[in-house]
């Protein structure tokens, strides 16, 4: 069955870096477009960045351009959110995402807090 598991999240301090990763497993990585979303206290869930199956073609939320970049390995089943000079406003949990065959599939998140 389709598993994606985040990790890389923790605790950064204002301007500082993390790199998530979000290991894919039961379905054809390769094949399918991959998105990263966010969710913070209190607030509805938002996509932060997309890549295409190929890794060719990314689009990010106006919020994180710039700042965020997203990036995949296909030979390692991956994808990757690279986040530099964090600010207290992209805490939240961070998951990662896929549509397959019409069913939307979840990893379990990663927290990131962004405090000095």
């Amino acid at each position: 069955q389709v598993q994606l598991v985040e990790s890389g999240g923790g605790l950064v301090q204002p301007g500082g870096s993390l790199r998530l990763s979000c290991a894919a497993s039961g379905f054809t990585f390769s094949n399918y477009a991959m998105k990263w979303y966010r969710q913070a206290p209190g607030k509805e869930r938002e996509l932060v960045a997309t890549i295409t199956s190929s890794g060719r073609s990314t689009n990010y939320a106006d919020s994180v351009k710039g700042r965020f970049t997203i990036s995949r390995d296909n030979v390692k089943k991956t994808v990757y959110l690279q986040m530099n000079s964090l600010k207290p406003e992209d805490t939240a949990v961070y998951y990662c995402n896929t549509l397959y065959y019409s069913n939307n599939y979840w990893g379990q998140g990663t927290q990131v807090t962004v405090s000095s």
